[in-house]
């Protein structure tokens, strides 16, 4: 017997999700049962699928890109023949976000000054749809792009999502033994390029908020107390807005750059505490706008990375809730 027709009505010009989906699907006339049961079960895996571009992509758009695009085949397959449909999106999704990973990788190279990945919100769900929150803060995250695609796939799937290795090889269609290699190659890379042991949630939210009252004041130094020797300071502004294009290392060279640009820098600045990639955040509001969000990242030896999301293009996931 052939597969039953199911009526596929259009899908809408940009991702959707949570109520306004469920408004759109209310909306079509053309939402038959079967396509209303599809989109439950997508809704309930949802915030898996995008977990899983985001930590490969880096990049919430693309993010939702690849989601919505996962949700328009899961929409035109033949579902009666999906035996598990968390597994299919989970291996549509992967799949997909490491093709765009593939191609993001190329324009990055020719990205305006340093890249840093898109903050997302996580007070709500602070490990974005995963077992863990491996593979989700600012410092993991800019070193996987260093990896390879699928290598990076390997290892979200396996450190964050607690995939069996088995059902990963599957995914990235390769052997088990080689998935084995690339989580592992994966983990080693990391751990080779991770400076000392982080500092815990409470005590890097001291240290970004003792940050910032220098950085305010200019107080050199106060900064110079507070950074590691080998401090490196990342400005993302995309080549849209200023920024320092290189980054800037030294504990003594940030300190100053830090105190270049305190006067102007700071003017008519409210500081709006945020939760971001599983982490302590502070979101920066000049008339009523998020412009920058800064993080740190810390350990015994103080703070160790500066960064200072600045590309508005990538700050209306956090502008969306903190405004």
């Amino acid at each position: 017997m052939s597969a039953p027709t199911i009526q596929v009505h259009p899908a809408p010009a940009r991702p959707v999700a949570g109520r306004e989906y469920h408004r759109w699907m209310r909306d079509e006339p053309t939402a038959g049962a079967e396509l209303d049961e599809a989109a439950g079960t997508f809704l309930q895996v949802r915030p898996r699928l995008f977990g899983i571009a985001y930590r490969v992509l880096g990049s919430a758009s693309d993010a939702e890109d690849v989601v919505q695009e996962a949700w328009l085949r899961w929409q035109r397959y033949d579902r009666s023949t999906v035996d598990d449909p968390r597994a299919f999106l989970a291996t549509t999704t992967t799949r997909l976000a490491i093709n765009v990973a593939q191609s993001a990788r190329a324009r990055r190279e020719t990205y305006i000054g340093p890249w840093l990945p898109e903050p997302v919100d996580t007070s709500a769900d602070p490990t974005l749809g995963a077992e863990r929150d491996e593979a989700l803060g600012f410092a993991v995250m800019l070193l996987m792009e260093k990896l390879p695609p699928t290598e990076r796939a390997a290892y979200v799937l396996r450190e964050a999502f607690d995939y069996p290795f088995s059902q990963i090889a599957e995914i990235i269609q390769t052997s088990e033994a080689n998935t084995r290699q690339l989580v592992s190659r994966a983990r080693k890379h990391l751990a080779a390029e991770r400076q000392a042991k982080p500092v815990d949630p409470a005590e890097q939210r001291r240290l970004l908020d003792t940050f910032l009252a220098a950085a305010q004041t200019g107080d050199l130094t106060e900064l110079e107390s507070m950074f590691a020797a080998d401090v490196v300071s990342y400005a993302d502004g995309g080549g849209i807005v200023r920024a320092s294009r290189i980054p800037v290392r030294g504990r003594e060279t940030v300190a100053k750059y830090v105190r270049a640009f305190a006067a102007p820098f700071w003017v008519g600045v409210s500081l709006r505490p945020v939760e971001t990639n599983g982490e302590p955040a502070v979101a920066l509001v000049r008339d009523g706008a998020i412009f920058a969000v800064v993080a740190v990242s810390s350990s015994a030896d103080g703070i160790d990375r500066l960064l200072w999301m600045m590309n508005p293009q990538k700050l209306a996931r956090v502008a969306s809730v903190s405004v």
